[in-house]
């Protein structure tokens, strides 16, 4: 990578937010993405290769694997017009939805929140253990970043492709780390595991949760370590704005819904920040100020020097109701998500105010669905680029 980017080249970036369900926005869009790029270089075209770091957290972090851990003949083992049916399929097993007249299920499953989380997270288990098997880290397509929280140490955790193909230690199984990045509290129980270094005979052991309390929205995360890649080599070249393509997707806000208040929670117990209405306030919270304050960084970063062409993040802070939950899997639900996607790439390229903190519609940049199609020439013109670098090499 040095090399080529002293020649000018852009280090292209993919982030993806957890959401929980709301992961059908970005898979909606991510289809649209790859299929502007096969319309330039073919219809075996892939997303995992033209970004060299693919980031995910939570629901980002499944999609992220999906995308880029090794199928057949050498391709990601998911298409990302794929990735929507395997939530439809399996959300609704992840997060069953018990009917208000069922009483005795319902009164179960509510005692079972108190004294517990919420789903018990078997089948996620399951599933992402048959589709991943032992397939670890070191071995995705591209490089991945997937961030989690140790909750024995107290502090992040960033699972990424190139710190696993350095140490034995980091490149634990990818079905372990997506679990890891899923446990969102009292919702689904936390993950533990260890790796193991054979030949020394160390082991490291890992108590996670779900990455979205330390890095929602894992931009910054994955600009950070794109920064750190660099770092590495000698005569580095700066790495700035000019230098990076970064598409951020986001998976829906309820901004405008408005649906809490310093009066209504200045009253509000310990129970009722964990639990109100049906939702997780404290959780809601801080998801979204996760993401909200790196999408206002990294806006900073791009415009100071004029490339905000180089940074697109589409988010919707219009959800409101069931379609703004993490868990409410019903079909009707996950349908209304996938239409939310299909009408936010129809909607107008919008930057998020740092007054308002809501997206303003950015005149004469057209809708996502024309910023995506630019997006898909820059990393196919990138991409030529390389393979034309390497070819003059040999």
């Amino acid at each position: 990578m040095a090399a080529s980017f002293e020649k000018r080249e852009k280090i292209t970036v993919l982030s993806i937010d957890g959401g929980g369900i709301r992961g059908i926005i970005p898979g909606t869009i991510l289809a649209f993405l790859e299929s502007k790029l096969q319309e330039l270089d073919g219809p075996k075209a892939r997303i995992a290769d033209y970004f060299d770091i693919v980031a995910g957290t939570s629901t980002g972090g499944l999609v992220t694997t999906m995308i880029t851990a090794p199928g057949k003949e050498g391709k990601p083992m998911f298409a990302a017009k794929d990735i929507n049916n395997f939530y439809f399929e399996h959300l609704p097993k992840i997060f069953p939805q018990y009917s208000r007249f069922n009483f005795v299920k319902a009164i179960t499953n509510f005692v079972g929140e108190l004294t517990g989380p919420k789903y018990d997270g078997k089948y996620l288990r399951t599933v992402i253990n048959q589709k991943l098997g032992n397939l670890t880290l070191k071995e995705t397509l591209t490089n991945v970043l997937i961030p989690s929280f140790d909750i024995k140490l107290l502090q992040p955790v960033v699972f990424s492709t190139n710190d696993a193909k350095e140490s034995v230690l980091k490149n634990a199984r990818l079905a372990d780390v997506c679990i890891g990045t899923s446990a969102a509290p009292t919702f689904l129980p936390a993950h533990y595991f260890e790796t193991k270094d054979t030949t020394s005979g160390e082991t490291r052991t890992f108590d996670l949760i779900d990455g979205g309390v330390a890095a929602n929205n894992p931009t910054l995360i994955a600009i950070s370590h794109a920064t750190k890649d660099i770092l590495k080599y000698k005569n580095r070249p700066i790495l700035d704005a000019r230098h990076m393509l970064v598409l951020s997707l986001g998976t829906g806000e309820s901004k405008k819904e408005q649906r809490y208040s310093a009066a209504k929670s200045s009253e509000w117990g310990m129970t009722t920040w964990i639990y109100e209405g049906g939702r997780t306030p404290i959780i809601d919270i801080f998801t979204d100020a996760s993401s909200d304050i790196v999408d206002f960084h990294v806006s900073t970063l791009f415009q100071s020097i004029n490339c905000m062409g180089n940074y697109l993040r589409i988010q919707d802070d219009s959800l409101s109701g069931d379609a703004a939950s993490v868990d409410i899997a019903t079909n009707e639900n996950l349908q209304k998500l996938a239409e939310k996607g299909r009408n936010l790439l129809k909607e107008p390229v919008s930057r998020i105010d740092v007054e308002t903190g809501r997206f303003q519609n950015v005149v004469g940049e057209g809708t996502n669905e024309d910023a995506l199609a630019k997006f898909a020439k820059l990393l196919s013109q990138e991409r030529k680029i390389r393979t034309q670098l390497v070819n003059s090499s040999l």
